[in-house]
């Protein structure tokens, strides 16, 4: 699974963060609409979800994504990334060490990591454990409440050294603000609500998609 997990990686542009849309009971279908519009990576991150409702929710969400040829990253936890089979773990600067991570999940599971400076996204970069990172957030956004923009001018900085690891911008990012990142050189991007309070997710996903691939 790795290789297939790492060339699709290298091949993804945009990766969409959902919670469980509880109050809507439409994950489902939500999932299906917003896959076939062109998200390559999901992670479904739900800090309300106990341990047990995120796993069951997680092969959910595996099932819906094997559909669209679609990688599932898990947020944060490396034990209900290695039982629900996900090809992705993410991590943020306060959880686990990314070492100790692969220490336990061997070398099959993509690893990635948040960022939020230059001198944070070139320690990833220089990690050979690492197979992606995020810069943000770049504009302030409610999912990450407390944690300081870091600007676009952070994103064109980190575009400047040219790392070979794919990266991802994230934070505030929607079809209004999509084209400063990409002007700013980053071609991948992390959204939240650009697709999850979207009436149309599928018709926000496609144009997200274009807005990278131009």
């Amino acid at each position: 699974m790795t290789s297939d997990a790492r060339r699709r990686l290298a091949g993804a542009r945009l990766y969409l963060c959902t919670d469980a849309r509880r109050d809507r009971g439409d994950l489902e279908p939500f999932l299906h609409a917003a896959l076939a519009g062109g998200v390559d990576i999901v992670q479904l991150r739900d800090k309300t979800l106990d341990a047990r409702a995120e796993l069951e929710l997680q092969s959910l969400v595996a099932r819906v994504a094997a559909e669209h040829g679609v990688l599932v990253a898990v947020n944060d936890r490396a034990d209900l990334a290695e039982l629900a089979g996900s090809a992705i773990l993410h991590t943020g600067q306060e959880d686990l060490p990314v070492a100790a991570s692969r220490r336990l999940l061997g070398p099959n599971v993509l690893l990635g990591r948040s960022t939020h400076s230059v001198e944070q996204a070139a320690v990833a970069e220089a990690d050979p454990d690492i197979d992606y990172f995020c810069v943000g957030p770049v504009w302030p956004t409610p999912t990450k409440q407390g944690r300081p923009p870091v600007g676009v001018h952070t994103v064109r900085a980190v575009a400047e050294t040219a790392p070979s690891t794919p990266w991802f911008a994230i934070g505030g990012i929607d079809e209004h603000t999509v084209r400063e990142v990409v002007d700013a050189g980053a071609r991948r991007v992390v959204v939240v609500r650009a697709i999850t309070a979207a009436d149309d997710p599928a018709g926000a996903a496609r144009r997200l998609r274009a807005a990278l691939e131009t």
